[in-house]
């Protein structure tokens, strides 16, 4: 963190913005700059990396060091860069198809090495920029250009990827609702390792209203919760509902009813070192459990990077070596004539 203090404008670009009028991008990368602002990492130690898609365009739209890099490499080109600028901040945009289909062995990689990078991964269910076909989170059944009958396969969930990772760090938003965008990206940017963002994104043109289940007014407070640490695990309208322990399983319960109290609802530590409660959490869909937004999961842990650091340092330390010259020449050389 820095002295002086920066504001949303110290991180826009002079380009015009270029997604589809109502793409949920817009309000993503607005909340972006004021979340940057927040955390007050100044934009020449900061650099934003994408792969190929609509969500990968928004480099463009930062006044930042930027990549817009090639189809489903943006957490490898993000980890390459981390490592050899240990001190720059590295915010990695990928959006469903980008990062879990061609890009899915770097965004499973990238987490269990646990580099810092704060990596958002922008979910419309759909590939938009290449014209609507179906991509690694869209549900089975759905139709689309490249499913016409129907997808016969399961999709990936994110959360279950990271899980799956031993990733230490997860969080949830839904485009719509700028303030706890805002506040998980916060969050990640302040979590030394790597940090999951999942934003749930609507695509108007390919996809629209994917995500009208959760993101409806009308019913959004009883389908979704937000998860804070230290706080009980309420949702509702009335804010009257909660989640409890039911065997190895979590409840949804009114309370006041069948017996239930507020001592009975769940306390979240996002800080908890076993993933269990977490990962249940993740997991839920906003169907039969609301869906959790928040942050989900944030535990320290050994960060690659440091670790390559110091082991570069150390050996640097014990060989004698004050460049790669050094190092090469080291060992056994001949002199061919």
């Amino acid at each position: 963190m820095e002295d002086k203090k920066y504001s949303a404008a110290d991180y826009k670009s002079d380009q015009y913005v270029r997604w589809c009028p109502g793409c949920g991008d817009h309000a993503i990368l607005a909340v972006l700059h004021k979340a940057m602002a927040e955390v007050g990492v100044a934009p020449h130690n900061t650099a934003v990396i994408s792969g190929i898609g609509c969500s990968s365009r928004l480099p463009y739209y930062m006044n930042t060091y930027g990549f817009h890099t090639i189809h489903g490499r943006a957490a490898a080109i993000a980890t390459g860069f981390k490592v050899a600028n240990p001190n720059m901040t590295v915010w990695q945009i990928s959006g469903d198809g980008d990062g879990l289909a061609i890009g899915g062995n770097h965004f499973i990689h990238a987490v269990r090495r646990n580099i810092d990078l704060n990596m958002l991964l922008l979910n419309n269910k759909i590939y938009g920029l290449t014209k609507g076909q179906y991509s690694p989170t869209s549900d089975r059944g759905f139709v689309s250009k490249s499913s016409p009958y129907g997808t016969t396969e399961d999709p990936f969930i994110p959360a279950e990827l990271v899980f799956g990772a031993r990733g230490n760090f997860f969080a949830r938003s839904i485009d719509v609702d700028l303030a706890t965008s805002q506040e998980v990206m916060v969050a990640a940017a302040r979590h030394r390792g790597a940090s999951v963002v999942e934003l749930l994104q609507n695509c108007v043109i390919f996809n629209n209203g994917i995500h009208n289940y959760i993101t409806d007014k009308e019913f959004r407070a009883d389908r979704t919760i937000h998860l804070r640490h230290g706080e009980k695990m309420i949702f509702g309208k009335e804010n009257n509902k909660g989640l409890v322990q039911d065997g190895f399983g979590l409840k949804a319960i009114e309370i006041g009813k069948d017996g239930y109290t507020i001592d009975n609802v769940l306390v979240h530590d996002a800080h908890c070192k076993s993933n269990f409660l977490h990962q249940q959490l993740a997991m839920m869909d906003g169907y039969s459990l609301p869906l959790a937004v928040g942050v989900i999961r944030d535990v320290e842990a050994l960060v690659y990077n440091e670790e390559v650091e110091k082991q570069v340092a150390a050996v640097k330390a014990k060989k004698g070596f004050s460049s790669l010259r050094d190092m090469i020449l080291a060992g056994e050389t001949w002199e061919v004539k």
